[in-house]
């Protein structure tokens, strides 16, 4: 479990200082060059982790085979019983996010990383609580 516990530190300290950058004003947040890099930089650590996580307990439970596409994670996570129906959804669209940010990076704009600050740090929150919850049931199934 010290990968699982490994990346979610890489949440919790991304999160962190995501939430910091959050309470900038739009203003402020777009006068500096720095802020939408650190948030893009860190928007993607998040989503980088939560996929790991993904992958390392699909393989560790047998409940998928080990892939590499990023919808399939989150489709199998939500498919045996690891989250929410609802958050299977979002982490699908996450995973679409997360190839935006690697693969077509030269689009993505420094208002719609203000945006994900302002409106879906929620969503990487409700998957720590979520996976939380199953790491437990899976320690405990150990």
């Amino acid at each position: 479990m010290n990968i699982l516990t490994g990346r979610i530190d890489v949440i919790r300290v991304a999160l962190s200082r995501l939430k910091e950058l959050s309470g900038l004003s739009r203003e402020e947040f777009l006068e500096d060059y720095k802020n939408p890099a650190t948030a893009e930089t860190y928007i993607r650590h998040c989503l980088e982790a939560i996929f790991d996580i993904g992958r390392h307990i699909l393989a560790k439970t047998g409940k998928i085979r080990l892939t590499h596409e990023y919808k399939n994670i989150a489709k199998g996570l939500g498919e045996s019983g690891v989250i929410s129906d609802a958050l299977m959804y979002k982490l699908m669209e996450m995973a679409g996010y997360r190839n935006r940010i690697v693969h077509l990076y030269h689009e993505i704009t420094d208002e719609e990383l203000y945006e994900i600050l302002r409106n879906d740090l929620k969503d990487i929150e409700q998957f720590l609580k979520e996976i939380g919850e199953s790491i437990k049931n899976i320690r405990m199934a150990e």
